[in-house]
């Protein structure tokens, strides 16, 4: 306990001593007593050494013992002698806690990490949040002026204010001071004194056992007291919620320009390229009035440049390449050398990649990584593969700028090229792994390409990395990417002849992204380069395929070309294509495709257009078949398909359709390949749900939903076909996909995606969600509104969500064409549900003619269960059998179709609406209108059918 009597006379001790005096005892160093007091540090030497000469006590400690304890000090602590922050401490919140966890429990703690990762700021917050759990105070040192690692007690004792005494070196100097103390001491920086520090501690914990001490270094201390606390980078987040974010808004509102919410996520993208590191942050938010978020993303490209900030007290602080430049001298030459070599690695790295890139023997490489991820300056990760290492991004761009002053930029990249090269070569032959394989590559691979393909000395090697990457990015599913390697690969070929086929399977690529305005690009260049490299018969199929891509793939255009120019294209491939098989066969293809479609036309209703549709293509599927090859042969089949269904051989068309998924199943994974096979799954689905097969159509639709070559579009025949089935669900979950993935492309005007999205807003519509229903009608609007929507699938889909409605007149005015009118648009999916639609709407309007139009109806449906139960659910209301229309219901759970039995039940009334009542709310469907009373004219001979009944008012079984 301190002393509390008199110390001495006051003819021994000066009223200004005595101040000190009490002061001392109140733990403050000389700096703080030189402050309280307004006097010199050197006059406070002068009173405490006087002190200790007059109570003739040995030292400061026995000094304090003397001072008398100040009122309210029994419960009181020292404040912590802590530099003053400028900023506010954003965040880490789980840091704080680990760290702080890590003090209590360790009296050595080093925070380590690179520069600028903020391991000074966690350590003040830390230490801040502690003081009052030491009861003589937290202390700071900053060792960064220290240059002489036998200074660093100098530098402590300085800090708490020790002078020095004749005989005693300083470290005994601080022991003696903090023996009884319980302190934290923060060592800030010690990464350039290491071994000074490393033996002051040593000193230091074995005299003074109630001392806890806190070091921030780059690199380890390396004492077997140690406990190492890598401070992690700010926490990142897609979404922008996350500590990075928060930096980053903080101080872009302290710089005067507050952001608003909405732009997190692209914040969000920033912090992440740098890496989540504070000090880069705080930098680049500084610059944010000045150069906006567009601004800061763009100069990134060069970041060293851009991060550079105002005045700092610390200069190492003024920018990363201050930062970096201060780790970078304190490295061993060979240490350097190894550091900016393994830069051109854009990716995780092993030591044997290394070795093989850098030139390096691998035992030697192994000891200098450690050494440089010792110095914070590379991240280490044990995975299963093994050890891996990586530099930050900053980091890896300063290595970059060391290897151009040294002169060894381009022979690091070209030896970086060629592992590229070789580990691309390796991927072509996918095994069990070959997913993660790659994913460890791949940033390097598209590294090396973007260096390599602006020299043209090394044009060959970039082509043949180019085309790896194409097929590996396709197998790998990312699509979009893939296109663009096949064509940056047709660019760098040196041989004309190299050039079409990656343009051929670039278009094929485009195919399945389906962007059919870069099929018909790709195909037309692709005959251009075939052309320049002598290879007639190749121009011309790729002319006539470019012909076929306009009208086979025709939803998937914005643009799309006029037949006068696809007419042009074919008459150009027929006189380049000569005898070859492959291209005569792709020329009677696209005469199958364009010059069908002229006819159609030209003439109007079937029994022009129709035969010579057939004719076409017959000759197509015959002259593809003798090709041999599956997918043209497949392609051909496509357009018999077409041409059957707009012969009305429904059943045909599917059976047709079938015969391509046959076909195509043993044809391995190519671009040319998925996209044929994609196309046949689309219309088989589309085919079946024609006949009326729901459960073949999910089968097939599944099939097609799950391939993944379709993970950034999706495909409209799943929710097509859960919309007919009125499966509310599975259509509400599939059109979130379906919204993305058309918005993440720009919300395209594809009119192809309107049957998929009609058949959503008609689920909106028979769930009761108006406003739901209207949002997606608008993005029917965007997509463009062909004939089709009017008079086929929208005429459909709003027919059901009108009979839904009880509004029968309106349903058969929205399909008031015959179906003879309106063949070309009715033909494919909808023939069959048009005209029974059509005839149930025209029973429960009670239309004059209602009994022929069902009577019609029922010969063009014979075979489809679905479309055949609802005309015989519309004869079963017009006779008034009630036995016949449950039986619907059955036929109708037959089928697959629930939603249909359940509307069959509503329509028998009585206690079978209230079961039906309760299966539409089961399928999220809004209950249906009452059924409506059907008042029918005498006709055709049938007296007594129009005496007036509602639906629920037929026969009850005997």
């Amino acid at each position: 306990m301190r002393q509390t009597g008199a110390v001495g006379t006051a003819a021994e001790i000066s009223p200004r001593e005595a101040e000190v005096l009490e002061l001392v005892g109140a733990h403050l160093s000389n700096a703080e007593i030189a402050a309280r007091l307004l006097i010199s540090v050197r006059t406070v030497e002068s009173h405490v050494s006087s002190l200790l000469r007059k109570l003739e006590v040995p030292d400061r400690r026995a000094l304090a013992r003397r001072a008398p304890e100040p009122a309210g000090a029994g419960t009181s602590r020292p404040a912590p002698v802590l530099p003053a922050t400028l900023t506010s401490f954003v965040g880490r919140v789980s840091e704080r806690a680990e760290l702080a966890g890590r003090i209590r429990a360790h009296r050595q703690v080093t925070a380590t990490g690179p520069g600028g990762v903020g391991k000074t700021r966690l350590a003040l917050a830390v230490a801040a949040q502690a003081a009052g759990e030491y009861a003589d105070g937290v202390w700071f040192v900053d060792l960064v002026p220290v240059t002489d690692p036998d200074l660093v007690a100098t530098a402590v004792a300085g800090a708490l204010g020790l002078g020095e005494r004749p005989g005693r070196d300083m470290t005994a100097s601080v022991v003696a001071a903090l023996a009884d103390r319980h302190v934290l001491l923060v060592l800030d920086n010690c990464e350039h004194v290491v071994d000074g520090v490393a033996l002051f501690l040593e000193r230091l914990l074995t005299a003074c056992p109630a001392v806890t001490v806190l070091a921030t270094s780059r690199a380890r201390l390396m004492v077997p007291f140690e406990r190492v606390y890598p401070v992690p980078p700010l926490s990142l987040a897609a979404d922008g919620d996350s500590d990075a974010v928060a930096l980053f808004m903080e101080r872009a509102a302290a710089a005067g320009r507050p952001l608003d919410s909405p732009l997190r996520e692209q914040v969000a993208a920033i912090c992440e390229r740098l890496d989540g590191m504070a000090l880069a942050i705080e930098l680049a938010a500084a610059r944010y009035p000045m150069l906006g978020l567009d601004g800061i993303t763009a100069a990134l490209s060069h970041p060293l440049r851009m991060l550079t900030g105002g005045s700092r007290a610390d200069e190492r602080h003024r920018s990363v390449r201050a930062a970096l430049d201060w780790s970078h001298a304190l490295l061993e030459p060979a240490d350097r050398a190894l550091l900016r070599r393994v830069s051109v690695f854009a990716a995780p790295f092993t030591a044997a990649a290394a070795a093989e890139v850098t030139g390096t023997e691998e035992n030697l490489v192994v000891d200098l990584l450690a050494r440089l991820a010792e110095q914070s300056l590379l991240v280490v990760t044990t995975t299963p593969r093994g050890t891996e290492y990586r530099a930050l991004e900053t980091i890896r761009q300063y290595g970059t700028e060391r290897l151009a002053e040294a002169g060894e930029l381009a022979e690091a990249r070209s030896r970086h090229l060629r592992w590229c090269l070789a580990k691309a070569a390796a991927l072509a032959s996918p095994q069990p792994d070959w997913r993660a394989r790659f994913d460890l590559v791949a940033d390097d691979l598209r590294a090396a390409l973007a260096w390599a393909a602006g020299r043209p000395e090394l044009r060959k090697d970039a082509y043949e990395l180019a085309r790896h990457l194409a097929e590996l990015t396709f197998t790998r599913h990312l699509v979009g990417e893939s296109q663009r390697h096949y064509e940056q690969a047709a660019e760098l070929a040196i041989d004309p002849a190299d050039s079409a086929p990656m343009l051929r399977q670039a278009a094929a690529v485009a195919g399945c992204r389906t962007v059919g305005d870069d099929m018909y690009r790709l195909h037309r260049a692709a005959a251009e380069a075939a052309r320049g490299s002598g290879d007639t018969a190749g121009a011309a199929a790729d002319l006539a395929t470019a012909a076929t891509a306009a009208f086979r793939f025709s939803p998937r255009f914005v643009r799309h070309p006029s037949g006068e120019e696809a007419l042009a294209l074919i008459m150009e491939a027929r006189r380049l294509a000569g005898d070859d098989p492959a291209a005569r066969a792709a020329v009677a293809l696209a005469e199958a495709a364009v010059l069908a479609d002229a006819f159609g036309a030209v003439q109007g209703p079937p029994g022009n257009a129709v035969p010579e549709t057939m004719a076409y293509a017959g000759r197509a599927v015959e002259l593809a078949r003798r090709t041999g090859d599956p997918l043209a042969e497949s392609a051909a089949l496509d357009a018999l398909a077409s041409a059957q269904s707009w012969a009305g051989e429904t059943f045909a068309a599917a059976a047709t359709a079938r015969r391509r998924i046959t076909l195509l199943s043993p044809v391995p994974d190519s671009p040319t390949g998925t996209l044929e096979l994609i196309d046949a799954l689309g219309m088989v689905t589309e085919a079946e749900l024609g006949v009326g097969d729901l459960p073949g159509a999910r089968r097939w639709a599944r099939r097609l939903a799950e391939h993944p070559s379709l993970a950034e579009v999706g495909h409209r025949a799943p929710l097509m076909v859960d919309a007919l089935a009125g499966d509310a669900g599975e259509v509400l979950t599939g059109s979130i996909r379906l919204l993305s993935a058309w918005r993440g492309a720009g919300s395209p005007a594809r009119s192809g995606l309107g049957p998929a999205v009609a058949g959503v807003a008609m689920i909106h519509g028979l769930r009761g969600d108006d406003e739901a229903r209207r949002e997606w009608q608008q993005v029917l609007n965007q997509l463009g509104a062909p004939p089709e929507y009017f008079h086929g699938y929208g005429a459909v889909f709003d027919a059901m969500l009108l009979l839904h409605r009880g509004q029968a007149r309106e349903a058969l005015r929205r399909m008031g064409p015959e179906p003879g009118q309106v063949w070309k648009w009715v033909t494919w999916i909808w023939h069959h549900w048009y005209v029974a639609l059509r005839a149930e709407a025209a029973v429960l309007d009670g239309s004059p003619g209602a009994r022929d139009r069902v009577a019609e109806a029922g010969a063009v449906v014979v075979g489809n269960p679905v479309c055949a139960a609802i005309v015989e659910r519309a004869e079963a209301l017009l006779n008034g059998d009630q036995e016949a229309l449950l039986a619907t219901a059955k036929a109708f759970d037959a089928a697959g179709c629930r939603y249909q039995s359940a509307r069959t039940m509503v329509l028998a009334g009585g206690e079978h609406a209230e079961r039906g009542a309760e299966a539409l709310a089961g399928l999220g469907l809004a209950p249906m209108a009452p059924a409506p009373t059907i008042v029918l004219p005498h006709d055709n001979g049938h007296p007594g059918r129009g005496t007036g009944r509602r639906a629920d008012q037929v026969r009850e079984p005997p």
